[in-house]
């Protein structure tokens, strides 16, 4: 059984579940470190006692580059009771940092890989700052033997053309985890007209960290004098946010459910609602602008229209299938613009272009589960032809003297 030891960010993620689970799933032994921002029990994995190495605070930069060089210098205290891994994964540039010392705590060539979902706005300045993180990233991820990542443009945009890494890719999206796969791939998902009276609703689903988002949507909703209600549920950033709990309790039409589990409770919460708002402008015309979100697989699985920017990723990738919504300028008049006429044909007509779509594009299965951890184990396997190739020349000198 190949045994991974995963470095993470936030042990409180629920991607970090996901993405345990998966590997879990795909037949992997999985040792679980990292930092925790805050706690989630909906983040637990049944079997998991997490190694925590410390806490860590959103927006914090600083703080966190702090907290991993800590726990660099107490990582083999730290892994200490673990036993050697055949790879290792670090998920994110922090977490390569540790990924790279744990390689060294056990003395040995295990491949490691880099794990980047999301490209840091510090990455992309043009500053002196900013060139010193691409140089760490560059010498940290220059020995690792694979990156995965989640968008064609992160890669298009920046590992290509900016980061100078020059590593094999491996294109993992955020698709939804459907482990039970018949479940999930044969049962189409149903049309969800609201009863007289009742509003359209549009969910926001997932890490809620868009402060430009929350406003437009209370300011759209609004407008609407209450045909459209918005619904909340996730994480938020709070760190993002002035007062998150006081603009959603002032807001009339908008109100925030709480954290779900991902992903039991996806079906539930998507269908609830008529619309997935894919949209984040947290880092606009960057990282934002270049991923393709959890809530863009979540919604589409379960038949929920998704809401894209027009100039993004998102929408390009929803142009390419024909489906969704794009809003081509964002403040509430536009998005009124886009919604305002929404009747049920043409609610039917966007649900269905969403329903006929290969449902398998939106979802992991546990055979896809099975690849990933193959080309992990497939690391493995190079690293030992690469050893051998080089003992070679010692074999041969070692033979040539006996002869």
């Amino acid at each position: 059984m190949l045994h991974i030891l995963y470095f993470v960010h936030d042990l409180a993620d629920p991607a970090v579940r996901r993405r345990v689970l998966m590997l879990q799933a795909g037949g992997a032994l999985v040792t679980l470190a990292g930092f925790r921002r805050d706690d989630n029990a909906l983040a637990a994995i049944d079997g998991i006692e997490p190694i925590e190495l410390g806490r860590t605070r959103d927006a914090q930069f600083a703080q966190r580059i702090a907290a991993v060089a800590k726990s660099a210098f107490k990582l083999r205290h730290a892994l200490r009771s673990v036993p050697r891994p055949d790879v290792i994964i670090g998920r994110n540039l922090e977490m390569l940092a540790l990924a790279n010392r744990a390689k060294s705590v056990f003395g040995g060539d295990m491949p490691v890989v880099y794990e980047s979902l999301d490209i840091h706005r510090l990455l992309l300045r043009d500053d002196v700052l900013g060139g010193t993180l691409r140089g760490a990233e560059r010498r940290l991820g220059a020995q690792a033997a694979l990156l995965i990542t989640s968008s064609p443009a992160f890669v298009e945009r920046y590992f290509k053309p900016r980061s100078g890494l020059h590593l094999p890719i491996m294109l993992l999206e955020n698709k939804v985890l459907a482990l039970e796969v018949a479940a999930a791939s044969n049962v189409a998902p149903a049309a969800r007209v609201p009863a007289r009276g009742e509003p359209w609703k549009i969910g926001w689903f997932g890490a809620l960290r868009c402060r430009k988002s929350l406003t437009l949507l209370d300011q759209f909703s609004r407008r609407m004098e209450g045909r459209f209600e918005i619904v909340l549920r996730g994480r938020p950033a709070y760190s993002e946010f002035d007062d998150f709990d006081g603009i959603v309790r002032d807001a009339p039409f908008m109100h925030f459910g709480g954290a779900y589990k991902n992903p039991e409770d996806l079906s539930a919460i998507y269908h609830d609602v008529q619309f997935s708002w894919a949209i984040d402008f947290f880092e606009e015309g960057l990282n934002s602008s270049w991923l393709l979100p959890n809530r863009l697989y979540e919604g589409g699985l379960y038949g929920a229209v998704p809401i894209a920017m027009d100039g993004t990723e998102t929408a390009r990738f929803l142009a390419g299938r024909k489906i969704g919504l794009t809003l081509d300028k964002a403040d509430a008049a536009h998005l009124a613009t886009l919604l305002g006429d929404l009747d049920e044909q043409r609610y039917l007509a966007a649900f269905d272009a969403v329903a006929a779509q290969d449902r398998k594009q939106w979802m992991i299965d546990r055979a896809d589960c099975q690849g990933l951890v193959l080309r992990l184990a497939s690391l493995t396997r190079a690293n030992e032809q690469i050893t051998e190739l080089q003992a070679l020349p010692q074999l041969n000198r070692n033979r040539g003297g006996l002869q």
